[in-house]
């Protein structure tokens, strides 16, 4: 299971620093209601501008830390924990707002990698 753990960090990590640092103001299908970009998404979510920065901010720092976890792997754990906490957030949001099934793939599947990341160093 740690090979598959580690797979997933990467997996994560990487999907996140694509979505905030090279998709942040692209449109998606994934994008909440009609947005077209992240703030967007934030502005349908109900939620405020500076919001945004700041789970921009936590899952760009959580996603570092994910890679950094090769070199550091005590510190893994507590980026997924973040990066959970933020997934069951987002699939709260896509409730709220009505989305479809499908605009919740990303965050559920991202939130199910964070647990087998949790799960593998917490058994390991």
């Amino acid at each position: 299971m740690h090979e598959v753990s580690q797979i997933f960090q990467i997996i994560v990590a990487l999907g996140l620093l694509n979505v905030w640092l090279l998709r942040f103001n692209k449109a998606t299908e994934y994008r909440g209601g009609q947005a077209s970009s992240m703030r967007q998404e934030f502005a349908t979510y109900g939620l405020p501008e500076w919001f945004c920065y700041l789970v921009g901010f936590l899952k760009v720092t959580s996603a570092i830390c994910l890679l950094l976890g090769f070199l550091y792997p005590s510190i893994v754990i507590y980026p997924a924990m973040v990066v959970s906490v933020l997934m069951v957030g987002a699939l709260g949001m896509h409730l709220k707002v009505k989305d479809p099934i499908k605009k919740s793939i990303p965050a559920f599947s991202v939130l199910l990698m964070c647990v087998v990341i949790i799960a593998s160093r917490l058994n390991g």
